[in-house]
């Protein structure tokens, strides 16, 4: 019987009971997974004793054709993400973190510049929520020391750090929405689709015709691999991606009002796409969309 069914078959013969959401999740849970083992014939290995010790750590990618498997491993990261993405503060909560850092720095101050101490800064912690603590740690505070003669930091600091750290979470899970074998890293074609789905969302690239939309991301792609896989693997680790400075500056794209002079100087940018198109068509004196060791050359 196909697993599908099986299930179906569960939950017409489940009777309703006043079991709590989370006891009713991990029920199903438990009995899916003993459907699955069977659907899929686990084998005797995957029951070992010794597995009570020391937990299965490795877990093969399901092939192409598996396709329950991939669309279990599917289901599976899209909820981890959304989870992941719950936890992270959204832009009501940034403003209720400033309110409350602007309410609670510490005297006396100093010039134009808010500072905050340590106790006064646990206090914005427990006032924050369970979502702030992680960024109201005695290493956080350490590491934005500006030599205060009271030992403060700078509240406008803090705050730019929860912010970039923020943005960072974000733009990880963005990324790893694209990460197909769900590895850790892009190959090319999934750099392809997220800078393609970019796009729409970066105004200094609205002029940009729809058919020159191949040629950019195919530039903007170009130098994420140049750079970040000195190997050739043909794909990027998404942790390399978030550390270097590719992303900010792509991302800098959704400023409206980006001077002229910083447009010239971005890789991503309109102009800059436009002229390296240039130069490889004036390159290719045959046409044939391909340049030769002597049109290299020049």
């Amino acid at each position: 019987m196909e697993l599908e069914a099986l299930l179906r078959n569960c939950a017409l013969a489940k009777k309703p009971d006043e079991n709590s959401p989370e006891e009713n999740e991990k029920k199903e849970d438990k009995y899916f997974r003993r459907i699955y083992q069977q659907w899929k014939g686990a084998k005797a290995r995957d029951n070992d004793a010794t597995y009570k010790i020391i937990p299965k750590f490795y877990f093969k990618l399901p092939k192409e054709d598996e396709i329950l498997p991939q669309k279990l491993r599917e289901e599976t990261r899209a909820l981890f993400l959304q989870r992941r993405s719950r936890q992270l503060l959204d832009n009501n909560e940034l403003k209720a973190l400033w309110v409350l850092l602007d309410k609670h720095h510490s005297p006396p101050l100093s010039g134009d510049e808010q500072l905050i101490n340590y106790e006064d800064f646990k206090k914005v912690s427990k006032l924050a929520g369970a979502k702030c603590s992680s960024y109201f740690t005695a290493v956080v505070f350490a590491k934005l020391q500006q030599g205060d003669a009271h030992g403060r930091i700078s509240i406008m600091a803090l705050f730019n750090y929860v912010m970039r750290k923020v943005w960072l979470h974000q733009t990880r899970i963005g990324l790893s929405l694209y990460d197909v074998t769900g590895q850790g890293y892009l190959r090319e074609s999934d750099l392809e689709n997220y800078i393609l789905e970019l796009i729409p969302t970066l105004p200094q690239l609205e002029g940009l015709e729809k058919s020159f939309h191949s040629f950019y991301v195919c530039t903007a792609v170009r130098k994420f691999l140049f750079f970040l896989d000195p190997l050739r693997t043909g794909r990027v680790r998404i942790q390399d991606i978030l550390a270097c400075s590719f992303l900010d500056d792509l991302l800098e794209l959704r400023d409206e009002d980006l001077p002229k002079d910083l447009q010239e100087a971005n890789w991503f940018s309109a102009p800059s796409a436009l002229k390296v198109y240039g130069q490889y068509l004036n390159l290719d004196r045959d046409h044939n969309g391909m340049l030769n060791k002597e049109e290299l050359a020049g």
